[in-house]
């Protein structure tokens, strides 16, 4: 059976007040205060930098209207800072209000000056799947990135970004914005691929090995990632539908022929996770089918047992009566007679069971 991977995906802490006014940053995750990482890369078709650091201001020298900045920020606990690069862009209370918090839903917003998008990356890390809450802000010439840890599926883009591969230096923040988000359901395929090569494998198993605890737990295991999984990539197909019919001047039209690309694949991933949804379900249906062949069978080899006995029985409760007088008792071959009998009976009722294919 193939190794178990969990979806590595828990409930936010909510450190949220109740009473807390809108648009203030509260942050709301799994993860332990930590330094915020801010890594920077400045790009054009002529050109090339990258820069890190741990404060937002070391950055800002990067900031060209002639290039593309993209800042991706790992950590989101140190709110100061990145409401420092907030308030350098101009963003909505509501819009950083939501960066930090890892329970928001898959969504796009417009704004004047920017786009607003949420997304759920899926992507292997130790053997297990890790689900991590992106935001992402595209502006004219910017994209910012935010991730509450290091890790992530972008590593493609930033080698076609140094390398000059591809069209990406050549092409504006809209492209970058649609880079990234492939690179996101690029990796949903290799999530669910996995998943596909689970259910093939715990199929076979219910065919040949004996039905266990072990393959009850992996079947549940199943169900909660692929109902985990629906819910980070059916909303995001939302977000691409609106995408492909937005009317923005932060999108070009070249940009969006690659966008409707990108919303055939995720809703070819969405018919998957639905079809896969189903087969899960099949399989614990065979489960239970299995489950009850198998008692089938142990009753059956239990009636046929009793129905065996039952004559014998009922010979040995004549002879087991307490009469004074029972003729055959005397005779002196009674006893081997009697066993006699026995089994012919024990050998008739075989042989009826075996041509009724019982046995």
């Amino acid at each position: 059976m193939a190794k178990r991977r969990k979806l590595m995906l828990k409930r936010p802490k909510t450190i949220k007040s109740a009473n807390q006014i809108p648009g203030t940053m509260t942050y709301v995750g799994h993860k332990e205060a930590s330094e915020t990482k801010l890594d920077v890369i400045d790009y054009n078709s002529e050109r090339y930098e990258r820069f890190s650091s741990t404060t937002t201001e070391d950055a800002f020298q990067f900031v060209d209207e002639d290039s593309i900045t993209w800042f991706n920020i790992d950590g989101l606990s140190n709110v100061e800072e990145i409401e420092k690069l907030g308030d350098y862009y101009e963003l909505h209370p509501l819009v950083m209000e939501d960066i930090v918090n890892t329970g928001q839903r898959p969504k796009i917003e417009e704004y004047q000056d920017y786009l607003f998008i949420v997304a759920k990356m899926l992507y292997y890390k130790d053997g297990e799947i890790e689900n991590e809450h992106i935001s992402m802000i595209v502006g004219r010439n910017y994209v910012l990135t935010f991730q509450e840890s290091d890790g992530d599926v972008f590593d493609p883009i930033r080698e076609r970004i140094e390398t000059a591969k591809g069209r990406i230096r050549t092409r504006g923040a809209d492209y970058l914005m649609f880079a990234l988000l492939d690179s996101i359901i690029d990796n949903y395929f290799l999530v669910i691929d996995d998943m596909s090569d689970r259910i093939e494998s715990l199929e076979e198993s219910l065919f040949t090995s004996r039905p266990s605890d072990d393959i009850t737990f992996e079947i549940q295991d199943l169900k909660k990632n692929i109902l985990r999984i629906r819910r980070a990539v059916f909303p995001l197909r939302e977000v691409i539908s609106r995408m492909e019919k937005m009317d923005s001047d932060l999108i070009d039209s070249h940009t969006g022929n690659f966008i409707r690309d990108l919303y055939d694949h995720i809703i070819q991933i969405s018919e998957n996770i639905d079809i896969y949804r189903e087969m899960i379900w099949g399989l614990m249906d065979m489960y239970m089918t299995t489950i009850s062949n198998k008692m089938n069978e142990v009753m059956k080899v239990l009636t046929i047992m009793a129905s065996i006995f039952i004559p014998l029985t009922f010979i040995a409760g004549i002879y087991g009566m307490n009469f004074e007088y029972i003729p055959e008792l005397q005779w002196k071959y009674s006893y081997f007679v009697l066993w006699g009998v026995m089994i012919i009976v024990f050998l008739l009722m075989l042989y009826y069971f075996k041509r009724k294919k019982w046995l």
